[in-house]
Formats: structure tokens, C-alpha cells, sequence
């Protein structure tokens, strides 16, 4: 028997919640099928997608390193083969690695009967993570596995809370082609931060949650500011300071980096709004013949799901 989940793609920190927000977006992720082998390992069956560039050493998978997990946590040595299937761009900013770990750790679970629950899975699916980007941080994996708007509270204990999503938002993502990785993304940004821009990230980070409760986009608009990593990941987007004046010119509520870029995203109040601020967008990136893809959707209710 062998068993599909899809897990969309994500847009992490929302400017303002480094590390600690993230939201999942509709049509575009990846699938994983699973099924049992009698070698009592897990092993990456195939992948496509990749041009060749992801490693077929589960334990360095961000898939078969989340399916890995979950087997230990049943002191299991059932083996499992994984077909990854990558559909969106390797180090696009979208979650790509995250989506992977996700769709294998649900895929997985149905397979050997549901043990643990959709929450439960948090922690193999973090664990996926580190293997990609070289650190836990959820931001991605969370909102893909369980849907919407999503904070990390806390990750020791483990603290993660849906927040309420607008109900007539959009977000448009834009994604020049060009590929940044995590490792690197992270790498250059400080180790501190002075205390008035933790001040600040910290004002916005709770005008966002507040502007959600409340329903207030004009709070949400002002609250998406990012004082940590924005001004160090911004030089290596191109145009992105063109793109982001294009963007609020155009009526969008906000603009920032997707995770660690090279997506840009944008919340709008519309689905008009939305593919007229992807259009000015793309303006810019064509003016410097950057060739681009442009991505609008509602916000995922969903997450992570088996493909019937």
C-alpha cells in the first residue's frame, strides 16, 4: 500500500516574528508517498523535482530525517521507502525543505495507522527542519503541517498557537529566480541586536497579533516591519527595495521577505488587490529582465493533508 500527503508552502516570519511566525499558502507545496519495505530502514525510493541537487541519504533528507524520527519515537525499525516530489523551488523562501519534512512525517503516519496526532507530529517535523537549514526553528514546518497562522510561543516546552486570519486577506508571493539558502541567509545576520530595535520588533510583533484579534488591517499594515533580518537579507534580493516601494504604491496592507528570501510577499485585501500588486511587482523585476513567478492565494486553513 502506499500512501500521498501534500503540504503547502509558507511564508516564514511575517516581518516582524522572526523565527517565531509563519503562515501556510494555498496550491503550491509538495507531495510524498510512502510505503512499508522489509529492510528495516528508511530509505529515499526517489526524488524528482530537484535537478539531482537533494541528497538520497535519508538521515540527510529533510524527509526521510523526519520519518526517522518518527520511527524512534516508536522504537520502530519498520522500514519505509519515500517518493519526494518537489514542486516549487529549492531555496525560494517558500518553505521548500519544510513542505518535504511535512508531507513525509504525515504521509508516514497514515501508513503505520495514525499513531500520533496532527500536533503531535511537531516535533519530527522540526527535526526534518534542522537537517536543511542547520537549525530547529519552525516557523516553516508548523504552518505547513497544521495550517493558517501560526506562533511558536515557546521551543522548550514546546508552545505553538493558531491565531486568527482575516477574512477577506490575500497574499501575493513573488519569487525572482534566483536561490538563496537558509544556511547562508542565516549566517549572515548578527549574533545581538541592539535593545531599541528589539524594542521595536517586539511592538510590532504584538500590534501583528493584535491587528489579527481584532481584525484591523491598518495595525496589521503598520506592524509589518522587520528590524532584525530585513535590513541584512534585503541586498541579496534584487530590487528588493524597488519592489517593496511598487508594492505599498500599490495598496498592499504590507510587504517583507518570505523566510529567508529570495520571495517577497505581500498581504492585500483582496484577491484583486493582490494579482494588481503582484503585477507591479513583477514591473520592477522585468525592467532588470529578472525572470520571476507570482503566486496568489487565500491563507491555507488546512495544512498538511492525505491525497484521496
Amino acid at each position: 500500500m502506499m500512501i500521498t500527503a501534500f503540504a503547502p508552502a509558507t511564508v516564514a516570519n511575517l516581518s516582524c516574528g522572526f523565527d517565531v511566525l509563519g503562515l501556510a499558502i494555498d496550491h503550491v507545496g509538495d507531495e510524498v508517498s510512502v510505503q512499508l519495505n522489509d529492510l528495516n530502514q528508511v530509505q529515499m525510493a526517489q526524488i524528482t523535482g530537484d535537478n539531482g541537487k537533494l541528497p538520497l541519504v535519508a538521515a540527510d533528507n529533510t524527509a526521510g530525517a523526519a520519518v526517522i524520527a518518527l520511527l524512534a519515537q516508536l522504537d520502530s525499525t519498520q522500514g519505509i521507502d519515500i517518493f519526494l516530489h518537489k514542486k516549487m523551488p529549492l531555496g525560494s523562501g517558500l518553505g521548500s525543505s519544510a513542505a518535504s519534512a511535512v508531507a513525509a512525517t504525515v504521509a508516514a503516519n497514515a501508513l503505520l495507522g495514525e499513531p500520533f496526532s496532527k500536533k503531535e507530529l511537531l516535533p519530527f517535523v522540526l527535526a526534518g527542519e534542522k537537517v536543511a537549514s542547520g537549525t530547529a526553528h519552525g516557523d516553516n514546518v508548523f504552518p505547513s503541517l497544521l495550517g493558517g497562522i501560526v506562533l511558536i510561543r515557546s521551543y522548550q516546552p514546546l508552545d505553538v498557537v493558531q491565531l486568527p486570519v482575516p477574512q477577506h486577506i490575500y497574499i501575493v508571493v513573488v519569487h525572482p529566480d534566483v536561490e538563496i539558502l537558509t544556511k547562508e541567509a542565516r549566517n549572515i545576520l548578527p549574533k545581538q541586536i541592539p535593545m531599541k530595535d528589539g524594542i521595536t520588533q517586539t511592538a510590532n510583533l504584538a500590534g501583528l497579533v493584535a491587528g489579527l484579534y481584532t481584525n484591523d488591517l491598518a495595525l496589521i499594515g503598520r506592524s509589518l516591519n522587520d528590524a532584525f533580518a530585513e535590513p541584512y537579507r534585503a541586498p541579496l534580493i534584487p530590487e528588493f527595495d524597488r519592489c517593496k516601494k511598487a508594492a505599498l504604491y500599490g495598496g498592499a496592507i504590507g510587504f517583507g521577505i518570505s523566510g529567508s528570501g529570495p520571495s517577497m510577499y505581500a498581504l492585500c485585501d483582496s484577491q484583486v488587490r493582490a494579482r494588481q500588486v503582484g503585477e507591479l511587482i513583477g514591473k520592477v523585476l522585468q525592467s532588470k529582465s529578472i525572470t520571476y513567478q507570482v503566486f496568489v492565494s487565500k491563507i491555507n486553513p488546512k495544512g498538511a493533508e492525505i491525497c484521496l
